[in-house]
C-alpha cells in the first residue's frame, strides 16, 4: 500500500480550495449578462418611440422649466413616469424572467394546468416605481453632498432626484430587481452595457457635466439650479441608453479579470527566479562562514 506524505496532503489541499473559489468567484462576474429588449413589434417600436418622447417632452418645457422650476418639474414627473412605465412593460424583461422556467408539457390524458412560468410585470413594475420613490430621498443627499443648495432650493433637488430615479434607475430596477450580485457590478462598474445600465452611465455623466455652466459669470438665466444638471441628465440618458443597447452592447467598462501585472501591484517573478536567488544565499552564506572561520583561526 504505498504510502501518502500528510505534508503533501495539506498544502495541496487549500491551494486546490482556494482556485476553486477564485474560479467560483470568477465564474459569478461572468454570470451577469446584458439584458436583450422584448423582439415583438410592439416592444421594438416602444423602444425607439421612448428617448424621441422624452427628448420632445423636455425639449417643450425647457422655457417654463427656466423661468419656474418646481412647478415645471412637478407637472412633468406624472409624464415622465408614463413613459418610463409603458417602455418597461412592454419593451424590457421583468427581473427573474430569463431565468424562469419554461411550462411543462402535459402528458397524454392530462389535464392542462396553468402555472406561472415568470415573474408578474404589473407587481414588479409596481415595485420599481416603489424603489424609485425610496432612492429619491438619498439621491437628494448626494446632491447636496456634491454642492446642490442645503437650506434653499429644498424642493428643487428633491424634484430633481426624483426624475434621476425615474430615467436612470427605474429601468434597472424593473429587469434586475434587488438581486445584490446584479448591484454589486452594476456599482462596480463591472456590468455589461446595456439600454438601462447605458442609461444610468449616460445619465448620470451628463449630470455632472452639467454641473459646470452653472458658476460660470454668463448672466444666464439657464444656470440656475437645476436647470443645466436636468440637461445634461436627459441628454446623456437618451446617448447612453442608444449606445448601450447598439454599439457598445455587451461591453464592460470596467474588466473583473485584471492582468498579473495590473492593478499597482509587484510583478510576476520569472519562473525558477525564487530558485536561483536561494542558490545564491546559500552559497552566499557559505562564504560568510568560511570567511568568518579564517578570521578566528588567525
Amino acid at each position: 500500500m504505498p504510502l501518502v506524505d500528510p505534508v503533501t496532503m495539506s498544502s495541496s489541499t487549500p491551494s486546490k480550495a482556494a482556485s476553486d473559489a477564485g474560479k467560483s468567484s470568477k465564474d459569478g462576474h461572468q454570470q451577469l449578462h446584458p439584458v436583450h429588449p422584448l423582439s415583438s413589434p410592439a416592444a421594438s417600436a416602444v423602444r425607439h418611440l421612448q428617448p424621441v418622447l422624452l427628448s420632445g417632452l423636455f425639449y417643450a418645457r425647457f422655457g417654463a422649466l427656466v423661468s419656474d422650476p418646481v412647478r415645471t418639474l412637478q407637472a412633468s414627473l406624472p409624464l415622465v413616469a408614463a413613459v418610463q412605465v409603458v417602455y418597461a412593460f412592454v419593451s424590457l424583461p421583468a427581473a427573474g424572467s430569463q431565468t424562469a422556467k419554461p411550462a411543462r408539457k402535459p402528458r397524454p390524458g392530462e389535464k392542462k394546468k396553468v402555472e406561472s412560468t415568470g415573474p408578474n410585470p404589473f407587481i414588479a413594475i409596481f415595485l420599481s416605481v416603489l424603489l424609485a420613490a425610496l432612492v429619491t430621498p438619498i439621491i437628494h443627499v448626494v446632491l447636496v453632498l456634491f454642492g446642490a443648495p442645503f437650506l434653499t432650493h429644498v424642493a428643487h433637488t428633491l424634484l430633481c432626484s426624483a426624475h434621476v430615479a425615474l430615467l436612470a434607475l427605474f429601468p434597472l430596477f424593473y429587469v434586475h430587481g434587488v438581486d445584490a450580485a446584479a448591484w454589486l457590478a452594476i456599482a462596480s462598474a463591472q456590468a455589461p452595457l446595456d439600454e438601462a445600465y447605458g442609461g444610468l452611465v449616460g445619465g448620470l455623466l451628463g449630470a455632472w457635466l452639467g454641473a459646470v455652466p452653472i458658476p460660470l459669470d454668463w448672466d444666464r438665466e439657464w444656470q440656475k439650479w437645476p436647470v443645466t444638471i436636468l440637461c445634461g441628465l436627459y441628454a446623456g440618458y437618451v446617448l447612453g441608453k442608444t449606445i448601450g443597447g447598439t454599439l457598445a452592447f455587451g461591453n464592460r467598462m470596467a474588466s473583473a479579470n485584471r492582468s498579473k501585472n495590473g492593478g499597482g501591484g509587484m510583478p510576476a517573478q520569472r519562473p525558477g527566479a525564487t530558485g536561483k536567488y536561494n542558490n545564491f544565499r546559500g552559497k552566499t552564506g557559505v562564504q560568510n562562514e568560511a570567511v568568518t572561520r579564517h578570521i578566528v583561526k588567525n
